[in-house]
């Protein structure tokens, strides 16, 4: 029986020029993963919204390659977000104006990435205990380009200074055109369990306006049912539970449609789906740097597949494109 969805659900999401249809779903940036080649996967397997690896402002104003790099953009991927940190609000605008022109959708604000190498340096969420300096990079980033300017955040430093709410309307008053809200701390970093409940109190304050999209354990259908019906977001990011798993979009519009799950893809479908990733990885990146970058895939691809520990072991530990496709061609006789 088809679940009924709520008329208020019917409404589009709007961002500048860009709608989207009722309960987007957003592919989050995770360095070393949302690359073009897997953002495109994801586009196709249902993800309406996508988001690049984060780029370092100062870096982009550096001209080092692999920050230019990482602002390629393919037109089959959009709409796209480029994704930049920083803890200068000079230097994040002026790589927000160089970001601009490689003609992203929206240009978003890294103040979430916990990594200890960013947020020592005040960038990412190391930021949240200097909401005035939030403040001050929102307003020259927003006044730097012509398009909308997106924010990804967490609820706070710790614990003890969990303050989403209020940050959420000054970063509005900034200017964002929409938030993203991780819902952990800082120094949680990855670990225990997102808490929507505030993520649910900034949708829900009256003084907001701006579109809110909840991040965190958003793995499959039920959960992201469950963000929109008990929270009201206006979208669910997903990240994790996309690695090697392309299909969770389609699994998740599938629930989201219906109500029932859908069943994994077949063997045929992984293999095919991992091959294209491969190639497309290569093409883009050269064969060294795809291969090492794809061993945090294949745990997904070949999941809940028995006995199949060997020939991943044998993947995680191949040289070459060639031994990659002798290994993926073994699976298929040997499981299909």
């Amino acid at each position: 029986m088809q679940k009924n969805i709520p008329a208020s659900w019917s409404r589009e999401l709007s961002i500048g020029k860009v709608h989207f249809t009722p309960l987007p779903l957003l592919l989050a940036p995770m360095e070393d993963i949302s690359d073009p080649p897997f953002r495109l996967l994801c586009r196709e397997m249902g993800a309406d919204w996508v988001v690049t690896e984060f780029i370092s402002a100062d870096g982009l104003i550096r001209d080092s390659d692999k920050s230019q790099k990482k602002l390629d953009i393919l037109n089959q991927e959009r709409p796209v977000s480029i994704q930049l940190f920083g803890a200068d609000s000079g230097a994040m605008a002026a790589a927000a104006e160089l970001a601009s022109r490689a003609r992203p959708d929206f240009i978003d604000i890294n103040f979430g990435c916990p990594v200890r190498k960013v947020a020592a340096k005040g960038a990412g969420s190391g930021i949240m205990n200097d909401v005035p300096k939030m403040e001050e990079i929102c307003r020259r980033v927003v006044a730097a380009v012509n398009i909308p300017v997106t924010v990804k955040t967490r609820l706070g430093y710790d614990q003890k200074n969990k303050n989403i709410v209020a940050v959420a309307e000054r970063l509005q008053d900034c200017g964002i055109a929409a938030l993203t809200i991780h819902g952990r701390t800082r120094c949680q970093m990855y670990r225990g369990h997102a808490d929507w409940i505030l993520i649910g109190e900034v949708k829900n304050n009256p003084r907001m306006h701006i579109p809110i999209i909840g991040n965190g354990d958003i793995t499959d259908g039920p959960s992201a049912m469950k963000a929109f019906e008990d929270y009201g977001v206006d979208g669910v990011m997903i990240g994790r539970a996309a690695i090697g798993n392309p299909w969770v979009f389609r699994q998740v519009r599938h629930f989201l449609n219906t109500g029932r799950s859908m069943p994994p893809p077949g063997l045929t479908e992984r293999l095919s789906v991992c091959r294209r990733h491969i190639l497309l990885s290569v093409q883009w990146k050269g064969e060294r740097t795809a291969i090492f970058e794809m061993r945090r895939h294949y745990a997904n691809y070949f999941k809940d597949i028995p006995h199949v520990k060997p020939y991943r072991i044998r993947l995680v530990t191949a040289c070459s494109l060639d031994a990659l496709m002798e290994v993926l061609g073994e699976i298929g006789e040997r499981f299909g």
